[in-house]
């Protein structure tokens, strides 16, 4: 098995997609596209997708070039010597006969045998073979709008809804209903939205190996207890939503307190600890059926237990129900009642948060966004299933027997997850001066404006430039998951320079902020289309260590190790609806920024880490509606001027 674990974090994690259009007038009515996913046991890695759309492979980009946008990107993080010195280093790298050509050489190769060479790779080391836990470090929550419980059975009437809403969707992907994205006029890989029902990680020493599964029923989490409930009955017909509400109220009388072991909380824990506690609870036959039975569930049902929403002040009720999709605000509250390996947990708690939390391995945030949308459209349109079965509802409860070596486990990863949840600072808000209409109206990207947003509040917080990650979705190639977009770059920072020159006029203000626009466009369509620099240089570096060569210098390298360190982690996750996605940072000085562009309004989701002297939310948060601000100003000066 190689060893990646050389890789820094920030080189090989990513986070959610930047939104992409798939809506169109017709919803979900276009002829359907074709695609498959092998079904695969348990216990075996994921198969690369097979290319039924015929798409394109994914490139590797020219060495040349990727060395000469790299050393751009890296600039803003150099002084006069340390620019020499890295100049030097890549001319060296790049020569004839150097290693640079040998690795590039070498990459080339790999992707004529591979329809896609990153596609494994990245989804060993971005993953499967990282070791910190998944709560907070890489899976996502996403908060849906609050609602009022003003009983236990309304709340278990939306679980029921949202269960049969998610089956609706899931019968489209199943029948290759889901309309095929464009961009432009290139389609879009499809077959991630075929890994998001069924499949689990489970938990294995080094690295974990995904399972994917194709079911008809949840695995429901109440007080902590694990239940199998069905949604079809024996004579082939979908529950209704009655009787699904008396299957949940059977669950509820049968776990009125809380598990005295919730085997649950494991799954929070750093993945070689699970797996141990996981072979260790293997031993016993009962507990590898029910750890099976979760693994083959088609998503996960968590009924959560009230946490206060209404008594929160309105301002932090967004930061609440974050950290309750998150992590479930410690072992205390809901963090034990979940199970973080399966793919999506949909969140219903007794007081009104509800969303859902999902392990990204499988898949970007895109399918999970429009399963966001069209749930919440199937609820408040007061959606009426016709089918009804004439079996009887039974819930089965999952038992686990647990040892008292398991039961220690069980106790250090409550500490360990509080301890997390206590770390973690989040400060979620709704920016509602303005949002991308007009942005639109001054002629400006709105991703690209909000990205410079945010690196003019890093600036004028810190005074140094922070170096900034943003997904791009590479989905126009068979295989495609995410290039990084540097929001970091010369442009930028001069931007920020200006605008908080005294001195600088209008004029020059404006011509910054559309400059570093510009050039965050610019690197974007790059991106999309593949030739960015991270994933490239990962690569590079990946075949290196896959033949044994030393690793190249250039990886030590003050440019590489600065301007790869994302101290600004962010993605556009687009809901239509007044939702938000939300993670931690991707380092322990940085911030996430998640952010839901709406026409008059955008929904930031901020976190930081609160150990770190040099970050804080609430600073950050007034920074960036400050920066909001200075850029509304400046350019609707322009245009009065203009008048």
């Amino acid at each position: 098995m190689i060893s990646y674990s050389g890789l820094e974090k920030s080189e090989v994690h990513c986070n959610m997609i930047r939104g992409i259009k798939i809506w169109n007038s017709k919803g979900f009515t276009l002829e359907p596209y074709i695609t498959s996913l092998q079904l695969v046991s348990n216990y075996t890695s994921a198969k690369a997708a097979s290319n039924v759309q015929q798409l394109p492979r994914l490139p590797v980009p020219k060495l040349e070039d990727t060395l000469h946008k790299f050393f751009k990107t890296a600039q803003p993080f150099l002084n006069d010597e340390e620019y020499s010195n890295t100049s030097n280093l890549l001319e060296d790298f790049a020569s004839v006969g150097g290693i640079g050509h040998k690795l590039q050489n070498l990459l080339e190769d790999r992707a004529t045998k591979h329809q896609n060479w990153l596609e494994e790779w990245w989804l060993n080391t971005a993953y499967l073979g990282y070791r910190d836990p998944v709560v907070v470090f890489s899976s996502p929550g996403l908060v849906f709008p609050f609602r009022k419980f003003n009983s236990q059975t309304e709340q278990l009437q939306y679980a029921a809804k949202t269960l049969l809403a998610a089956f609706d969707y899931k019968s489209l992907i199943d029948n290759n209903e889901i309309p095929v994205e464009m961009m432009g006029k290139s389609p879009l890989d499809m077959s991630q939205y075929k890994k998001i029902f069924g499949t689990c990680r489970i938990p294995q020493p080094n690295r974990d190996k995904l399972s994917y599964n194709d079911s008809k029923y949840v695995t429901v989490i109440h007080n902590n207890h694990l239940f199998h409930l069905d949604l079809w009955g024996n004579d082939g017909k979908r529950l209704s939503v009655d009787q699904i509400v008396q299957g949940l109220i059977k669950i509820v009388a049968a776990s009125p307190s809380p598990a005295k072991d919730a085997v649950g909380i494991l799954t929070s824990e750093n993945r070689d600890t699970w797996a141990k506690a996981y072979q260790l609870l293997s031993k016993d036959a009962e507990n590898r059926r029910s750890l099976l039975d979760v693994e083959r569930s088609a998503a996960v049902l968590c009924l959560d237990a009230p946490c206060g929403l209404w008594r929160t002040k309105e301002e932090d009720q967004r930061s609440l129900a974050a950290a309750h999709t998150i992590h479930g605000a410690g072992s205390n509250a809901n963090g034990a009642n979940r199970w973080f390996d399966k793919t999506i947990q949909f969140i219903v708690g007794a007081d009104g948060i509800t969303g859902l939390t999902y392990e990204h391995s499988p898949a970007e945030g895109q399918p999970i966004a429009i399963l966001t949308d069209y749930i919440i459209n199937y609820i408040d349109k007061n959606t009426v299933s016709e089918e009804s079965s004439s079996s009887p509802i039974e819930p089965v409860q999952l038992k686990f027997t647990v040892t008292s070596e398991v039961s220690r486990m069980i106790d250090e990863a409550k500490y360990n997850l509080d301890k997390l949840v206590g770390d973690l600072e989040l400060n979620c808000f709704q920016f509602g001066q303005y949002g991308k209409n007009f942005i639109k109206s001054q002629k400006l990207s709105p991703d690209s404006y909000l990205q410079m947003a945010m690196q003019y509040a890093f600036y004028r917080l810190h005074k140094t430039p922070g170096a900034h990650y943003e997904s791009a979705a590479t989905r126009m190639y068979v295989g495609g998951r995410t290039e990084t977009i540097r929001s970091c770059s010369v442009e930028s920072i001069e931007f920020a320079k200006t605008m908080l020159q005294e001195k600088a006029t209008a004029k020059e203000k404006l011509n910054a902020l559309k400059k570093a626009v510009s050039a965050h466009k610019d690197y974007t369509v790059m991106a999309l289309q593949g030739f960015g620099v991270d994933r490239h240089l990962l690569g590079l570096k990946l075949i290196a260590v896959e033949n044994g060569f030393e690793v190249p210098k250039l990886y030590s390298d003050p440019a590489y190790t600065r301007s790869a360190h994302m101290r600004i982690s962010t993605s556009q996750v687009a809901c239509k609806c007044d939702g938000f996605m939300c993670y931690g940072p991707l380092v322990d000085n940085g911030y996430a920024t998640c952010y839901n562009p709406r026409n008059d309004d955008v929904n930031f989701a901020t976190a930081a880490f609160r150990a770190h002297p040099d970050t804080s939310c609430e600073a950050y948060r007034q920074a960036l509606e400050s920066s909001l601000r200075d850029m509304h100003d400046l350019l609707l000066q322009n245009t009065q001027s203009k008048l």
